[in-house]
């Protein structure tokens, strides 16, 4: 398994397994990124300044496993990026792909200037609020920029 940057052809699947994680975790809710429709063409919008989006894929099989991305939240601090649409199928959690993919995009948002990423989760998704902890992101009291997720409850911080 690699962990690679997105391509377009990467779309479908990874808005696939965002839905069907939310799903498994009874996390699909109005308010997520469930119904956020720039799931649907994520290379897209990974062509902004200052993000990446990276995919965790077999290539072995030319199979998609999951992926996440540091993206410019509007309304956030300049020094400050957003982890954004961390998610991995199943078969996939628990290897340290989830650490990986996190500490890959940790190093690309300081290579790109950010001295500061934030997150933000829902309880639904607690093993990987567990990760985060681990990794050192700090909870914070309130949510930061504009994401439209209203639904996340849990708001994390970490200084890089």
């Amino acid at each position: 398994m690699v962990i690679r940057n997105i391509r377009e052809e990467d779309d479908e699947a990874l808005a696939s397994i965002i839905r069907r994680t939310l799903e498994e975790f009874g996390a699909n809710h109005p308010g997520t990124v469930y119904f956020d429709e720039a799931i649907n063409r994520l290379s897209k919008m990974f062509q902004t300044e200052r993000s990446t989006y990276f995919v965790v894929s077999d290539e072995e099989n030319n199979k998609i496993l999951g992926g996440g991305g540091i993206y410019p939240t509007e309304g956030l601090p300049a020094d400050t990026a957003e982890l954004v649409k961390l998610y991995l199928l199943p078969e996939t959690r628990g290897k340290g792909f989830g650490k990986s993919l996190i500490n890959k995009c940790l190093s690309f948002a300081k290579q790109a200037g950010y001295s500061k990423v934030y997150l933000e989760s829902m309880d639904e998704l607690s093993g990987a609020v567990g990760l985060y902890e681990r990794l050192g992101f700090s909870y914070l009291n309130a949510p930061m920029g504009n994401t439209g997720h209203c639904y996340c409850g849990i708001w994390m911080m970490k200084e890089i």
